[in-house]
């Protein structure tokens, strides 16, 4: 029992260096500055978010669908402090398959990506394109 007591407050600042380490990684997301142009220069994919709540998709690797997709809908901005923020992509009929929704999750400094799966890695990364 006491080489458990000695073991703990090392697995609380192990666990909480971890939680700052992730967190300051994060650059926070003013949902105000979302709406514009996101392109993957790489894969050719494009996002483009209307600042009125709507959105066109093409050619997206969005990790759900196979292959490039076309899509488009309506748009919100998902703060969460205890995960990711994400922007929820409500999908119209233009979407393929039965999917609702995507998220397409804000990571900060202009870049947006698509993870099929929210622990993995992105499958793409879109970054804002600078206004003319």
């Amino acid at each position: 029992m006491t080489g458990e007591k000695t073991n703990a407050p090392w697995l609380v600042a192990a666990l909480t260096g971890c939680t700052v380490l992730t967190s300051g990684c994060m650059a926070p997301v003013d949902p105000g500055e979302l709406p514009g142009v996101y392109r993957s220069d790489a894969a050719g994919g494009e996002v483009e978010l209307d600042p009125g709540g709507t959105f066109t998709a093409t050619a997206v690797l969005t990790g759900v669908y196979p292959g490039a997709s076309d899509f488009s809908g309506t748009w919100e901005f998902i703060g969460n402090p205890a995960s990711d923020d994400f922007v929820y992509l409500s999908l119209d009929e233009s979407a393929p398959g039965r999917i609702s929704g995507i998220q397409l999750y804000a990571t900060g400094g202009g870049e947006l990506a698509f993870r099929g799966d929210p622990d993995g890695p992105p499958s793409m990364v879109l970054t804002k394109v600078p206004e003319p």
